[in-house]
């Protein structure tokens, strides 16, 4: 599932509450913010833990990636992403957050084959919501 959208509408807050709604129905989920995921499978690379760390997110039945596209992926985050997407493909449901839309997530990934080869897991075989309005954080501001 992807859903999309400008800042402060609520793609995290709606990405956590499907999560929470998995968890109470018994299944595992986990969520990672991905510029942290990333910096934290670099860290478990050096220290011998990246199998372990991959395993773990494989195996939970919810993976839900906030704040995806930020900013362009490095090689090995390029490879760490496909591997992620690849071990849990047709097994598992990943979520995705973004405020790019989705025709311009080629541009964050410089290897077209490792591009394609993301997108084509994410984009052609899930469900897609784009939010749209003011942010959250400015209605409530408004209301105080």
């Amino acid at each position: 599932m992807l859903i999309i959208g400008p800042t402060g509408v609520g793609k995290t807050y709606l990405a956590c509450a499907l999560a929470h709604k998995a968890c109470r129905e018994g299944h595992a989920a986990l969520y990672f913010r991905l510029p942290r995921l990333l910096q934290e499978l670099a860290l478990a690379r050096g220290d011998g833990r990246y199998v372990s760390l991959l395993k773990t997110i494989a195996r939970a039945d919810l993976l839900v990636l906030d704040d995806w596209g930020l900013k362009g992926f490095s090689a090995e985050q390029q490879h760490d992403l496909l591997e992620i997407l690849e071990d849990r493909h047709g097994l598992r449901s990943t979520l995705i957050t973004s405020q790019l839309p989705v025709d311009h997530w080629h541009e964050l990934i410089t290897n077209s084959t490792v591009a394609d080869a993301i997108c084509d897991r994410l984009v052609h075989n899930g469900y897609r919501i784009t939010l749209k309005g003011e942010s959250m954080r400015k209605m409530k501001n408004k209301l105080t």
